[in-house]
């Protein structure tokens, strides 16, 4: 994930003004949150954090799919 400098905010900024906070998100898809200068938290879209979601869960599914692949024998045997 690439960070705009602008899309920077303090955690004092964000819970002070959070409507500020939620306008960046709208505005340019994620947040990042700031504590002692050091980036702590992301805020994105509910939407977008569901298809990062899927994506995660997909991954695993192919990576699954290409060991039950790679060692179908081995599997076979322990299923006897």
């Amino acid at each position: 994930m690439q960070v705009n400098t602008n899309n920077l905010v303090s955690i004092t900024e964000a819970n002070q003004n959070f409507s500020r906070v939620a306008r960046l998100v709208d505005e340019n898809g994620a947040v990042v949150i700031l504590k002692n200068n050091t980036p702590k938290y992301v805020l994105i879209e509910f939407s977008q954090f569901q298809s990062e979601e899927l994506a995660a869960t997909e991954e695993v599914e192919a990576i699954g799919r290409r060991i039950l692949a790679k060692h179908h024998h081995a599997f076979e045997e322990l299923a006897k």
